[in-house]
């Protein structure tokens, strides 16, 4: 029984060790995550998209920053995603502003974003069949909001084709 007792010791001692780290496993993990990361972590600012949207083209090489965004789509004027009004309210009236976009975008002052000289943005993002009428009323608006900078989003297309192929 003394034999027994010690080879079952010895047995208990040699296997008491704790499982060890699979470092394979961990650094797999890692490599997908810095991959994942990499791909990610482009300087390309995404706008919003409406499927009923068309933007103008233009070739403008400055990037978007984050701002407070206008979607004027052919039936509703939205500000950051949400529904303000419709388009044929804002065609029936006349006025220079529009009192509930202003209003809208008195309300986003908190979320909107400064440049170094103070001032606010908003990006409008608007159909290209857009009446300038209901543009310049739009910009009026967020004049009169207090948005000092304003942008206006298009798709990038390239001035020439020969430029283009020395890039």
């Amino acid at each position: 029984m003394n034999d027994r007792a010690e080879r079952m010791q010895r047995h208990h001692r040699r296997h008491r060790r704790g499982g060890g780290l699979n470092l394979v496993s961990l650094m797999d993990i890692f490599t997908i995550l810095v991959f994942f990361l990499l791909v990610n972590s482009t300087e390309v600012e995404v706008l919003p998209s409406e499927r009923d949207l068309t933007l103008p083209e233009s070739v403008s090489r400055e990037l978007p920053r984050e701002t407070v965004v206008v979607t004027v789509t052919r039936d509703d004027i939205l500000v950051q995603g949400r529904r303000v009004l419709g388009v044929d309210e804002a065609l029936a009236d006349d006025a220079p502003v529009i009192p509930a976009l202003a209003d809208a975008l008195r309300a986003q002052h908190v979320r909107a974003l400064r440049d170094d000289g103070g001032a606010r943005e908003v990006t409008v993002l608007g159909d290209r069949e857009l009446p300038y009428r209901l543009l310049r009323r739009i910009m009026a608006s967020c004049t009169d909001a207090e948005f000092d900078r304003l942008s206006l989003a298009v798709n990038q297309r390239v001035a020439d084709p020969q430029i283009a192929a020395l890039r």
